[in-house]
């Protein structure tokens, strides 16, 4: 692709909106909805590998106590500091799990025919000695279930 020695390529990002539809709302609640299907798994994976560490640190300190016949030594310490980072972890994945049910009760109350930033692509465009820079750089999409209806502002 040559560049006239005159114009500069640059990159801009434009903004992505879609146009509020039964099929719209319908496919960003299931999309929303995997999302939490995939943190309640990981919640459920999470009490699992600690319930098994758990046991295990159960074990390691019995065959200890077993062994040298005393008070058991830092085992205590480490079921205590694995219980917290699990509560950290579980407390990071249920805050991201309210997140989401929040967007899903925005999503239910969007109204028909609005439009919402759907997201943003990159693209690339020309400029010269007189173009309005500001003008090309404001260039967003509208799309109505998936098809491109509008291209707003200058290519």
């Amino acid at each position: 692709m040559d560049i006239p020695t005159d114009q500069l390529l640059l990159k801009r990002a434009i903004a992505v909106k879609a146009v509020v539809t039964p099929r719209w709302k319908e496919e960003a609640q299931q999309q929303l909805q995997t999302q939490i299907n995939q943190l309640d798994g990981q919640l459920q994976q999470l009490e699992l590998r600690v319930k098994q560490m758990m046991n295990e640190l159960r074990k390691q300190n019995i065959q200890i106590v077993g062994a040298e016949g005393n008070a058991p030594s830092n085992t205590e310490a480490q079921m205590q500091n694995l219980q917290a980072q699990a509560n950290a972890q579980k407390s990071e994945l249920l805050e991201q799990k309210s997140q989401i049910l929040k967007q899903i009760d925005q999503v239910q109350n969007f109204e028909m025919e609005t439009e919402v930033e759907q997201g943003q692509i990159e693209n690339f465009f020309h400029v010269k000695k007189g173009d309005n820079l500001v003008q090309k750089m404001q260039v967003e999409i509208l799309i109505r279930d998936g098809v491109i209806e509008d291209i707003r502002g200058l290519l």
